[in-house]
C-alpha cells in the first residue's frame, strides 16, 4: 500500500479534486481508498436507528452490514484520537491511500491552493510538501506547480510521489 496526502486550507478544494481524482485513478486500474481528518466532532449515524441506540446505550463498536456495503463505528469513549498511522493500520490493503487533512502530519503532501482564501502557503513551512495544485502561477515556489483544473496531471504527481506506508514517519512535523 502506498500512501499520500492532500493538505490545504478549508475552502480550497481538497474534497472536490479528490472526488476528480478517485474515477481517474481507478480507471487507471488502482484501488483507491480515503482518509478524511474531520476537526469537529462529526456523526454518521442517525438517531432512532438501531445501531445509533447500540451506540448510545454503550458500545464500544457497531457493525454495520449489508449485501452493499458495511461499516464499523468506533466510539472513542474519553481515549485520545486516534492518530494516523493507527488508523491506516485498521485499512484493508489497497493501490492507494488519498489522505485529505493531516497537514501537520510527515508524510507525503499535494498542496491545494486557492488565491482567493487569502491563506498562506503551507509549503515553504512543510518539507512534506511534494507538489502544489494552484488556481494562480506560483513562480516563488520551490516545488512542482500544476493547475488546480489538470486532474490528470494531478493524479501523476500523486502517483509519482506516494510512498509505501510502511516506509512513512508519520507524525506532527510542522
Amino acid at each position: 500500500m502506498r500512501i499520500i496526502g492532500l493538505a490545504g486550507w478549508s475552502g480550497s478544494g481538497k474534497t472536490t479534486l479528490v472526488t476528480k481524482l478517485i474515477p481517474r485513478l481507478t480507471r487507471r486500474g488502482l484501488k483507491v481508498s480515503t482518509l478524511k481528518h474531520a476537526h469537529h466532532g462529526f456523526d454518521l449515524d442517525q438517531p432512532g436507528k438501531d445501531s445509533y441506540l447500540h451506540r448510545a446505550a454503550g458500545a464500544t463498536e457497531v457493525v454495520i452490514s449489508s449485501a452493499r456495503r458495511w461499516a464499523i463505528m468506533h466510539e472513542l469513549r474519553g481515549e485520545k484520537e486516534w492518530d494516523l498511522r493507527t488508523l491506516v493500520g485498521r485499512m484493508s490493503p489497497v493501490d492507494l491511500i488519498l489522505v485529505e487533512g493531516y497537514k501537520r502530519d510527515s508524510f507525503p503532501k499535494l498542496e491545494v491552493y486557492r488565491a482567493a482564501n487569502g491563506k498562506p502557503l503551507i509549503h515553504p513551512t512543510d518539507p512534506h510538501i511534494v507538489a502544489i495544485a494552484a488556481d494562480i502561477a506560483l513562480p516563488e515556489a520551490k516545488v512542482p506547480v500544476v493547475d488546480l483544473d489538470d486532474v490528470e496531471a494531478i493524479a501523476d504527481l500523486l502517483i509519482a510521489n506516494a510512498i509505501a506506508v510502511d516506509t512513512a514517519a508519520f507524525g506532527r512535523s510542522v
